[in-house]
């Protein structure tokens, strides 16, 4: 969908930009052609607390909370288009409430954040990023590669425990039954048509793998999902992968798990505090980590431009939303 509009009907459309200060967005200058933006970061606009009352669209840039103050601030507020994959940082129980609709990314990230990973899977598997150190860092010709250790372990064979067969869960799970992983789940209930043994709890998933890889939404049920008991089912050479949202595992007790060679190693692309990353993980060579970007490939990008400019269009035309949440 191509952005254009005339300054007459780009006055009457007026479109909120919410957003955390640190995150930009590289569609600004396309929208302003189409919409008129109200940016609270925007000190030049003089206009914006007289608008901020009739706005009835909301554009939610990354994971920027909406919170219950958020709303009582934009009273107007009807539909709020949302650019993450994730859903926790909106008060769901206040948008049913005030009969807001919401949508997320949708599929926009999901073959991306399934190959990273993979990717975070093989790497702490076979030591790639660990090895990569080792040969910058000049080791290799002065104290030879029998002192890069341990050696790394194959990928075939592994029981791999996917936490939330959704849209991504199932890539993963086509991605590494290429590999020639055997794989089962658990969600929130069992997927029908699915060929994979299903548990109904995690630590009976968890006892039942060698590889944990979370791939569901974060919610009061999942939150601290992997804790003490579920990383001592999984055991000492077991692996945690986290492509979903930080908070789903207990990220304490992961790193004491570490630390004492208690779990065979962890890929994270999330934490709980981010940007801020537990210290003690960064002399672990079985630990990879990453700075939440799975997501972030030009490719996924693009499609989440045609999903959000969809959206935005949809509504001011009375169309149905794509990716909407679907309130329970």
């Amino acid at each position: 969908m191509s952005f254009s509009g005339s300054p007459e009907t780009t006055n009457h459309r007026l479109l909120l930009l919410h957003r955390l200060p640190r995150f930009k967005t590289m569609f600004l200058s396309k929208l302003r052609t189409r919409y008129r933006i109200l940016d609270p970061f925007d000190e030049s606009d003089p206009s914006f607390l007289h608008l901020s009352s009739s706005v009835r669209l909301m554009l939610c840039v990354g994971p920027s909370s909406v919170t219950s103050e958020t709303l009582d601030t934009y009273p107007s507020l009807e539909c709020i288009v949302g650019t993450s994959a994730g859903f926790d940082h909106f008060d769901l129980a206040e948008c049913r409430r005030r009969n807001i609709r919401v949508t997320t990314a949708g599929d926009s990230f999901s073959d991306d954040v399934a190959d990273f990973a993979v990717g975070l899977l093989v790497d702490v598997l076979r030591g790639v990023s660990a090895a990569d150190r080792f040969v910058r860092a000049g080791s290799w010709p002065v104290i030879g590669i029998g002192e890069l250790s341990p050696l790394g372990y194959k990928v075939g064979g592994k029981r791999v425990g996917i936490v939330g067969l959704g849209s991504i869960g199932t890539r993963v799970s086509k991605r590494l039954e290429a590999f020639g992983c055997s794989i089962a789940y658990t969600s929130r209930r069992m997927k029908p048509n699915v060929p994979f043994p299903f548990h109904s709890n995690i630590h009976d998933l968890a006892i039942n793998s060698d590889v944990l890889i979370l791939c569901c939404a974060l919610t009061e049920e999942t939150h601290h999902i992997i804790d003490k008991e579920v990383l001592t089912a999984l055991g000492k050479e077991g692996i945690v992968i986290n492509v979903g949202r930080g908070a789903l595992v207990d990220e304490k007790e992961l790193v004491e798990f570490l630390k004492r060679g208690e779990i065979g190693g962890a890929g994270l692309d999330v934490y709980e505090n981010e940007p801020y990353v537990p210290e003690e993980l960064f002399g672990l060579d079985n630990v990879v980590l990453s700075p939440h970007l799975a997501v972030l490939t030009p490719e996924s990008m693009e499609a989440l431009e045609e999903l959000f400019t969809y959206n935005l269009e949809a509504f001011f035309s009375n169309k149905p939303l794509r990716a909407q949440i679907e309130y329970e």
